[in-house]
């Protein structure tokens, strides 16, 4: 669109906002959404593309709310400059009203997080071209993905903005917070400086009210009442305690706890299942809130409630019970934090700061085994985002890299990684919680001093140790790092630990004489690099750690972050997902890890009694007819499940299953049953989902072995019904899949889309397996390793499914609606979502003929070809013949950006 138009509509000489020029940003791209006062109230949305910014205006604003579609108008471009713009447009000319900057920060496309910034803009312009963009932002009010999807073709003006299914993902309205993120000032502020009023303000009175009744804050004032209503603080947990109630614990205030520790490493890296936040340079602290009662406590059980009274003090003003873990700090007159300025900051031109970033008890409720993100959205709610002293410790999730560098150029000590699902391991150092230092860092202790050279007073250097097991270890010494103060500090600190003995077995050798003391005084210095000797190069001293026993000090040795980060993902399969959780835990038993292939075949009668896996099953009503035209009965339904669990079994185990059963064969009604509460035998394995329709909790069967699979066969299920991924990794699917739904045409129609779909699978580097469903259409299945979420699962069937359109527009459709798609093959892409299902390979379906989805070479998917060839009567013949063609699909799975870029370049 360019800036011709954006030029054309304004005269610079009235209006303060920049001129139209072309220009990017340095590194990452950039958004902006502006609230505007015009003749409507409005929010501008702007993303960085191309070097301008692609605005669309969101009457209603953004919306947390995944089921909100928030209309998005297009606008012309703006200049890249404008993204920091905040004033009064004067009366008279175009957009005149007043404009905030209400948030900002960057993006990235969701098909292309790890790619360069050029590769990202590619895809972003391809998506904006093709009307969908998908994209993640990373601002200081939104985060997440979010979708811009243009209405329909012949409008290309109206698009729609929607949050996606995602941590961030509320019903809270952010558009309550109405302040800058800029300057902190609300449209009113902007307009009373400038001497112009509101065109809307019963609007901005309306949003402030309706921000009040949600009670998000109750802060008037920094100086002022900063306490947290009553409404937030009965109802934060309530949602909660229903959706992780086997995780949240009723429990009295704990007492004594020692903090998370985190396991240094040696490089930053990006993974979408770690957030990332400040390593903040201070004294670790956790604080026990009971309402106006509060103990500030250090991490090794010192008290710091009156060293530091200010940040007590507003603890107090909370009046909530709770239990937070977070960092004192000193910041300095840059708004950094400083060290060494804590050590004396009464005396200092310093502000304290307290930045929570975890909590671990509220009101009565252990919250310690509740995934981290969802600790920190508790958290989130109850610190005032305007204190001066208490600061809600924020994050990034997925681009750690990027964050790093940032750090780095901040100058900052360097960043935390935390697994996004993990739990809070008090006490111990994990593999979930990692920090990446800017500058090396390292605790040691005092040993002694020695003689000051020429003018300087008290010591020239300290000389310092560590403790390897149980002996005391010369690491160098620092004259680096102090003034006059704090010189005369420390050696009157030291003087009554002053020793004739040295406290090192090997006695080092010092530039001047030694005086030595007792090692009992702690510190901590910066330096470059340890050398060979294991002596600290260049060491600068930073400060005294009076929070830390000498005992405790130990060299803190970097771990490889590939080795950890492995580590870590290898804990995943024992942890409690981030949004569900599990009524026992899901392992694979023996019998189903090696699935030997059951030779049993049940005899004819009406009830039997079979052991399989050690566990009894009483089979009934064997002998009832299922299929009444070919006299099938469900015995020949068990059977055919029986002879075929070695090939059917791994696309059912570990995974939770919506049953479809037929108690009374395929003539009479069946019923779907999902929660299997209370009704399951005890040795079965159930995985507990919270439901969003019915806000309750649904315990599904889970299928770890063939006794399992049997007992879904006796219940009456023809076909089986799993889900597309495993109860370990419930976000992440194994497969992606595009349905072919046909809609009064030929089987024969259904074979050319498929074939279509492997000649673009082909072309995009991606292998695609074919099946019968079984019923009247085909499966096509991608593998995906469970490397990737069902947002890009769907978006890369939708994708591909766009592009068979385009190639078969008479053929082909993807509208929802049965009467929009007579006569062609419905395209169906949506399946692929959380709790979603599809009949497995090898699954009977409930029709004429007892046919069997059937997996297929390439090759036999050609004219001719029936969905009904192959029933339970000739398909353990062909499998014995062919094999699991299927097999690959649980295999590694598709490297999904090189192929998405693949499919962007044959569009």
């Amino acid at each position: 669109m360019g800036l011709s138009l954006y030029n054309k509509k304004r005269n610079f000489s009235q209006t303060p906002e920049p001129s139209g020029k072309t220009k990017t940003s340095k590194s990452t791209l950039r958004f902006v959404i502006q609230k505007h006062d015009a003749s409507s109230l409005h929010y501008d949305f702007r993303l960085e593309m191309d070097g301008v910014l692609k605005s669309w205006a969101i009457p209603k604003g953004p919306s947390l709310n995944p089921a909100d579609k928030r209309l998005a108008m297009m606008v012309e471009d703006h200049p890249y400059d404008y993204r920091n713009f905040e004033g009064v447009i004067p009366e008279g000319n175009y957009g005149a009203g007043t404009v905030i900057v209400w948030d900002e920060g960057y993006y990235t496309p969701v098909a292309g997080e790890q790619l360069s910034r050029k590769e990202q803009e590619q895809i972003l312009l391809k998506e904006l071209e093709m009307g969908s963009l998908k994209f993640i932002l990373y601002g200081k009010k939104l985060n997440g993905v979010y979708t811009l999807r243009r209405m329909r073709k012949g409008e290309e003006k109206a698009w729609l903005l929607i949050k996606s299914k995602d941590e961030y993902a509320t019903d809270d309205d952010v558009t309550a917070q109405e302040a800058s993120v800029k300057s902190g000032k609300t449209l009113a502020d902007i307009a009373a400086k400038k001497g112009v009023k509101l065109n809307h303000p019963k609007e901005q009175n309306a949003t402030q009210q309706k921000g009040a009744k949600k009670a998000i804050t109750a802060v008037k004032t920094a100086a002022g009442a900063k306490k947290i209503s009553l409404t937030k603080r009965a109802g934060v947990l309530s949602p909660l305690l229903k959706s992780y109630k086997d995780l949240i614990q009723a429990q009295p205030m704990p007492a004594n706890i020692k903090p998370a520790f985190a396991t240094l490493v040696d490089e930053p890296f990006s993974d979408p299942q770690w957030l990332y936040e400040i390593k903040w340079d201070g004294y670790r602290a956790l604080a026990y809130l009971n309402n106006t009662k509060v103990k500030l406590i250090s991490r090794n059980n010192k008290p710091f409630t009156d060293k530091y009274a200010p940040v007590t003090a507003a603890l107090k003003e909370l009046g909530i019970n709770a239990v937070f873990d977070g960092e004192i700090v000193a910041i300095d007159k840059n708004g950094l934090a400083n060290f060494q300025l804590l050590q004396n900051w009464q005396n200092a031109p310093v502000q304290l700061q307290f930045y929570v970033f975890d909590i671990l008890w509220l009101n009565g409720y252990d919250l310690t085994r509740l995934p981290l993100i969802e600790r920190k959205k508790i958290l989130c709610e109850l610190i005032p985002p305007k204190d001066l002293i208490l600061r809600y410790s924020d994050h990034v999730i997925g681009n750690g890299s990027a964050f790093y560098k940032a750090a780095l150029k901040q100058g900052l000590e360097g960043i935390m990684a935390k697994r996004a699902d993990s739990i809070y391991e008090a006490g111990k150092r994990t593999a979930d919680w990692l920090k990446i230092k800017v500058n090396k860092r390292q605790e040691v202790v005092i040993a002694g001093f020695t003689v000051p050279r020429k003018t300087r007073k008290f010591f020239g250097a300290l000389l310092l140790g560590v403790y390897e097991d149980d002996e005391f270890v010369y690491v160098g010494h620092t004259g680096s790092g102090f003034n006059t103060k704090s010189l005369k500090e420390i050696y009157d600190r030291l003087q009554p630990l002053v020793t004739n003995k040295s406290p090192f077995k090997k006695v080092p050798k010092t530039n001047m004489p030694a005086t030595w003391v007792k090692p009992q005084l702690v510190c901590e210095i910066k330096f470059t690099e340890w050398t060979k000797e294991h002596i600290a190069r260049h060491p600068i001293f930073m400060g005294l750690r009076t929070d830390k026993k000498a005992k405790d000090v130990r060299v803190e040795k970097e771990e490889k972050r590939s080795t950890i980060v492995k580590k870590a993902a290898g804990k995943k399969e024992t942890k409690t997902p981030v949004k569900r959780t599990t009524k026992k835990k899901s392992s694979l038993s023996k019998n189903s890890k090696k699935i030997s292939g059951l030779q049993l075949q049940l005899e004819n009668g009406a009830n039997q009694t079979v052991t399989i896996n050690k566990i009894d099953l009483s089979l009934t009503n064997l002998d009832k007819i299922y299929w009444p035209n070919e006299g099938f009965q469900k015995i020949d339904s068990i059977n055919h499940y029986l002879r075929m669990a070695p090939y059917i079994l791994p696309f059912l185990l570990d995974r939770p299953h919506s049953l479809n059963r037929h108690p009374n064969g395929i003539g009479a009604p069946n019923f779907f049953q999902k929660d299997m509460k209370g009704k399951q035998p005890q040795w079965l394995e159930t995985y507990t989902d919270y439901s969003e329709s019915t806000k309750t909790n649904v315990e599904y069967l889970v299928c770890t072995n063939e006794a399992s699979l049997i007992y879904m066969a006796n219940l009456g299920c023809i076909e089986m019904n799993p889900w597309h991924s495993r109860v370990n990794s419930w976000q992440y699917p194994d497969w992606c899949l595009i349905d072919l739904d046909p809609e009064g045409v030929s089987f024969n129609t259904v074979i050319e889309v498929a074939q279509v779909i492997k000649k673009i699978l082909d072309a995009s580097g991606a292998k695609g397996y074919c099946k019968t469903s079984g019923a009247t259409g085909m499966h096509i299945y991608i593998p995906l390793g469970a490397k990737y979420d069902f947002d890009q699962s769907k978006q890369l069937a939708e994708l591909i499914c766009k592009l068979v359109q385009q190639e078969m527009p008479n053929s082909t459709s993807m509208e929802r609606s049965p009467a929009k798609r007579k006569e062609k093959v419905y395209l169906d892409f949506l399946q692929n979502k959380e709790t979603q299902t599809a009949a497995a390979p090898y699954s009977i379906r409930p029709r004429q003929g007892a046919s069997v989805s059937t997996p297929l070479h390439w090759d036999e998917v050609k004219k001719g070809l029936a969905p009904t060839d192959y029933t339970i009567k000739n398909i353990y013949e062909r499998v014995k013949a062919e094999g699991d063609l299927f097999k690959p699909v649980l295999g590694r799975g598709i490297n999904l950006e090189k192929v998405i870029q693949q499919l962007i370049t044959i569009l």
